[in-house]
């Protein structure tokens, strides 16, 4: 595996990082009260920032 892939966010853009963080402190310290806006789980944010994220399911019915 290349070198690069193995970077993490912070390291690779500490802005992004750093807004990411500040979003999680939102979320964490306030109530939405829009029903689009609900939390996932970590677990579902572990899987959406997996290696399943770079398949597709074109083609499948």
């Amino acid at each position: 595996m290349p070198a690069h892939h193995r970077t993490t966010l912070a390291d690779s853009d500490p802005t992004v990082a750093a807004i990411l963080n500040r979003e999680v402190k939102r979320q964490q310290d306030h109530l939405e009260l829009i029903a689009s806006e609900n939390h996932s789980s970590a677990a579902v944010r572990e899987a959406m920032g997996s290696v399943l994220t770079d398949k597709y399911a074109e083609g499948y019915p």
